[in-house]
């Protein structure tokens, strides 16, 4: 099955990795954020001054207590910090010893298949469509999708992050999980997959612009959701991590990310741990202009901003750091027509030039009422009416919402509207609302 998609964009971002090879880096603690895990209600299992084994419960969801977020690593906890009202905001870790958690992989049943999951801490990597929340144990998919693609504003390359090595934990995996969906698993992969067929999974090859590396576009390409339907996303990095629990009994905390951005001095890639602290992962990495700057962990579209002693958060791939803005005094402002601006508006010359931009995290400017011009269309290669689709979740009809395609979306599949946008508006954060609507008033 081949797939070409025409609409989407490339953002031309300067500081990209030019050598993949990886460098290891050592790390003293890591935590787990449960609000990376929509859907997740956590209680926490642990307090300050335990030991744990790395794959060991942190917390567990108090509406499916079989579903729990593990420890990456092994060691002693040193912080459970709360927020206001006492929402739980993460569980750090810090590294002593390399004792594991050892999971029974025995089932017989999909079911129990599932509790392995959940029991492991895999279950929660996972996002269903529609909602894009942690996987409810109680529903099976209809099918699985599985994404190989990463086509996000300075991803990785698929070569730093899967080995040929690697091709029978992923054979074991996708086995696995064709044993629990009641339809399919799907791999979507684009022209750099090299490793041939998987075993128990139909293979799709995409090709296009970003956002064609994003889950809920390859459904909507393959077998788009329609209303009472539930099915499972997950990268291909996730499933590895099934394969190895499978094969070892234990849960592998291990992530390649790729440090990058116009404001890191030197671009490389880290072999660390999910969760890992940042610091030492930017220790001397980022450029020395006397500029504010932006840590993202994750790409600038969808990405966490987090500050200096902040953490990896999920999915644990990426950390960009970008130029605030903050402390940068511009003639005309967003206005102005220096080519040095990025901008996919035909109205700036930096539109038209074949070069690589250093933005930063400026609004550049004000939010005001939307546009009706299209735009959103001519980046979404999804069969939806977007601005409609908008316009419902804000005016919370319901009806609307489920007319106009919102059981097929997830945030990041407006991530670039979002950057087009004239109207400045936090469409991510719209739709993220309105999929916690829908899901507290059907449920």
């Amino acid at each position: 099955m081949k797939i070409k998609l025409s609409k989407g964009l490339n953002l031309p971002i300067a500081g990209a990795v030019d050598d993949v090879t990886p460098h290891f880096a050592a790390v003293t603690r890591a935590a787990v954020v449960p609000s990376d895990y929509p859907g997740f209600v956590p209680k926490v299992e642990v307090a300050p001054g335990d030991a744990v084994k790395a794959g060991a419960a942190l917390m567990f969801d108090k509406r499916h207590p079989e579903v729990k977020l593990v420890s990456p690593v092994a060691g002693k906890v040193v912080a459970v910090e709360r927020g206001e009202r006492r929402k739980l905001l993460k569980v750090v870790v810090e590294m002593s010893g390399d004792e594991a958690e050892s999971f029974d992989i025995t089932w017989n049943t999909p079911r129990e298949a599932v509790a392995l999951l959940a029991n492991s801490g895999l279950l929660a990597m996972m996002r269903t469509r529609p909602y894009d929340v942690v996987p409810d144990p109680e529903v099976l998919p209809r099918d699985i999708f599985v994404t190989a693609i990463y086509s996000a504003p300075l991803e990785l390359p698929l070569s730093a992050r899967i080995k040929a090595e690697d091709k029978p934990l992923l054979d074991m995996a996708a086995e696995f999980l064709a044993g629990i969906t009641t339809g399919k698993v799907y791999l979507s992969h684009d022209s750099s997959w090299t490793l041939g067929g998987v075993s128990g999974a139909e293979m799709a090859e995409f090709s296009g612009p970003h956002p064609v590396g994003n889950a809920g576009v390859q459904i909507a390409a393959i077998r788009p959701v329609d209303k009472g339907d539930t099915v499972w996303t997950l990268d291909i990095e996730t499933l590895r991590r099934i394969g190895y629990l499978l094969a070892h009994r234990t849960f592998d905390a291990g992530a390649v990310v790729g440090v990058c951005g116009p404001a890191v001095s030197s671009p490389y890639v880290a072999k660390t741990v999910v969760g890992a602290e940042i610091a030492p992962l930017l220790s001397c990495r980022e450029v020395s202009d006397g500029r504010h700057h932006r840590v993202i962990s994750g790409n600038v579209l969808v990405g966490t901003a987090i500050k200096d002693d902040g953490y990896l958060r999920y999915p644990y791939r990426q950390i960009t750091v970008i130029d605030e803005g903050d402390d940068i005094d511009e003639f005309m402002g967003w206005a102005t027509f220096s080519p040095s601006k990025m901008s996919c508006n035909r109205t700036f010359p930096g539109h038209f030039l074949k070069r690589l931009f250093k933005p930063d995290a400026r609004l550049l400017g004000g939010r005001r009422a939307m546009i009706m011009s299209g735009e959103y269309d001519a980046v979404m290669p999804m069969d939806i009416m977007s601005e409609y689709l908008l316009k419902a979740i804000i005016a919370r009809d319901i009806d609307n919402m489920e007319r106009l395609g919102i059981y097929e979306v997830a945030p990041e599949d407006f991530a670039l509207a979002e950057y087009a946008d004239t109207s400045k508006l936090p469409l991510q954060h719209i739709v993220r609302e309105g999929l916690d609507y829908l899901r507290k008033e059907l449920e």
